[in-house]
């Protein structure tokens, strides 16, 4: 066979496609469990940023995984209830919330049906993180949140104390909104902002939203909102849209409701 001939040089292409397939696919194999161990690793450095227990560019991962296991417990409750999940119906140690919202049987419809911008179902069982003091008392709770933004989905977390309204921090580690624009959703000056809302009104209601333009001194109801993003209306509404969701009736809130109650009631260690 002649080198310069189409035959050879389709074999030659042939047999790198195939080197490089294998290369590639073991790579991807060889690197999964690496993968899955940072992958653990964002999820305990976002819990703690939303819940200020991280100082960023002060901490290995070393130092997060110590401070993340002597402060947090991460608990699988079910949304409708309320009420932690028994080990005996989902394993929490093997439960993926994300591939959940997937599967029929462990996932239901979003209602209202725009309530996440289009998402259509959402997982029946999520794991919140409690934040506990030294003498195992519920000082917070973070709780995941996600939500359709302009381009992309955002994934989030948001920080609540044990009166389950005022909150403590919130972060989003994913996203492809526009840098500059909605990507300012990971700006910590506009992050900070939402430290010491509230998310309800007196009644109980979901009060909490994202404004266009900037909260003031007199600006009416300003402890329920929050500056919008410049030039990123639709990412602002998505960010208000995905967090009312969340704290509300259809997400934590009956988790939420529970922990009001407890605190009323005496706080559970």
């Amino acid at each position: 066979m002649a080198r310069d001939s189409i035959s050879h040089t389709l074999l030659v292409a042939t047999i790198l496609c195939i080197v490089c397939s294998v290369l590639v696919a073991g790579a991807a194999v060889g690197l999964r469990s690496r993968q899955e161990a940072n992958k653990e690793q964002d999820q305990k450095k976002n819990v703690l940023i939303a819940a200020g227990l991280f100082e960023k560019g002060k901490q290995t991962a070393d130092e997060v995984d110590a401070i993340f296991d002597a402060s947090i417990t991460r608990v699988l409750i079910d949304l409708e209830t309320g009420e932690q999940v028994d080990s005996d119906v989902v394993d929490p140690a093997s439960y993926d919330q994300r591939e959940a919202a997937r599967k029929p049987e462990f996932s239901t419809a979003v209602t209202p049906s725009d309530g996440l911008g289009g998402i259509k179902r959402r997982e029946k069982y999520a794991f919140i993180y409690e934040v506990k003091n030294d003498a195992g008392e519920i000082e917070r709770v973070v709780l995941p949140i996600y939500g359709k933004g302009l381009w992309s989905t955002l994934y989030g977390f948001i920080a609540v104390g044990n009166d389950a309204s005022t909150v403590g921090g919130i972060t989003f580690y994913q996203h492809g909104e526009t840098p500059g624009l909605g990507g300012e959703v990971d700006n910590p000056r506009w992050k900070s902002i939402w430290q010491g809302k509230q998310l309800f009104d007196e009644n109980g209601d979901v009060k909490i939203e994202v404004i266009k333009g900037t909260v003031v001194d007199t600006t009416t109801d300003a402890t329920h909102k929050i500056d919008g993003l410049s030039g990123a209306t639709i990412t602002s509404n998505g960010v208000e849209q995905l967090v009312q969701y969340w704290v509300g009736p259809d997400g934590f809130g009956p988790f939420l409701e529970k922990l009001r109650q407890n605190e009323a009631g005496g706080s559970r260690g």
